[in-house]
């Protein structure tokens, strides 16, 4: 027999007053596997993890959990889940070790089972120096690897990570990466919410990208990478005050949004081929905007990240 999704959605919805947070997603997660829910900021990927981890009701829709129905045996999906939210679950007044042993005893440990347990969380993520430390004088990425500890009491067979690694330094965020590949090496299923493209490139199995409550685009990396088509042409402006011009021969020649760098003197644009790319470096020399570089290759997660919200964003605005 196939063994049952960790999490199988249909329609799921929610709404609050006139606004949909979540508009009738599908999702299918296999077990054993890291899916990411990849969008921007009330994308909606939060209230998905909340209604999936039972902390909200579906407004219309249905989902399962292992085979569990998720509003009629609620109790059985709770024992299943760990849910690593956005902001520290833990008690800060108290130690990371007293938090781990109420964690424990919560969940149904004895005194000795919790205590051993915490014992082995605080080694694990490293926090065994800190043990007796109350958990307010904790760096960020300490109260992250707490939390994660926390939810690993029980080691649960499904795991939400919600924005797990947003306000991390670079370091901590590795270290968080290899503890989400340990979990899933150990049987876990992980579910990670992000806005990281970075992240759900590197970690997932395959992505889902949320925009306006609703699934935009869902498949691998390569699979999503591969959706735009053609190539992206990557332009390195020699004068960044002709950005506006460089930006409306690209489009305008291509038919496709570009994309400004952060430092506002460079773009990237999708084209179908070496001759369009031609035509827009042609126009750049005959209008004389100056170039110190460029070059060609394939769509990264930015690209599809950037066109498939620019398209929901476009749609959702007519």
């Amino acid at each position: 027999m196939t063994p049952n999704p960790a999490i199988e959605a249909h329609g799921l919805g929610k709404s609050f007053a006139a606004v949909a947070a979540v508009d009738g997603i599908d999702l299918l997660v296999p077990a054993g596997s890291v899916f990411a829910l990849l969008g921007p900021n009330g994308a909606g990927k939060t209230t998905m993890v909340r209604l999936l981890a039972t902390l909200l009701r579906p407004d219309r829709g249905h989902a399962e959990i292992f085979g569990h129905d998720l509003v009629r045996q609620a109790t059985a999906v709770r024992s299943m889940i760990g849910l690593t939210g956005q902001y520290a679950a833990v008690d800060e007044s108290l130690s990371a070790d007293e938090n781990l042993r109420i964690f424990g005893r919560l969940l149904g440990l004895s005194r000795r089972a919790a205590a051993a347990r915490s014992t082995e969380l605080l080694e694990q993520f490293d926090l065994t120096a800190a043990a007796r430390r109350p958990a307010r004088t904790f760096s960020g990425g300490m109260r992250r690897r707490l939390d994660l500890a926390a939810t690993l009491i029980t080691l649960p067979p499904l795991i939400f990570l919600d924005e797990p690694t947003t306000g991390l330094d670079p370091r901590t965020r590795q270290s968080m990466w290899s503890t989400v590949r340990e979990l899933v090496a150990g049987g876990a299923t992980i579910l990670l919410t992000t806005q990281y493209l970075e992240e759900a490139d590197a970690l997932a199995d395959r992505i889902a990208v949320i925009d306006h409550g609703s699934v935009v685009a869902t498949g691998t990396a390569t699979e999503l990478k591969d959706s735009l088509g053609g190539q992206v042409l990557r332009v390195e402006l020699g004068d960044a005050t002709r950005l506006a011009a460089a930006v409306a021969v690209a489009e305008r020649l291509t038919g496709t949004t570009a994309r400004i760098s952060p430092e506002g003197a460079a773009l990237a644009v999708a084209v179908p081929d070496a001759e369009a790319a031609m035509a827009v470096l042609l126009e750049y020399r005959r209008t004389g905007i100056p170039l110190r570089g460029f070059g060609m290759d394939r769509p990264d997660l930015n690209e599809v990240f950037f066109a498939l919200t620019n398209r929901s964003s476009t749609k959702g605005a007519a």
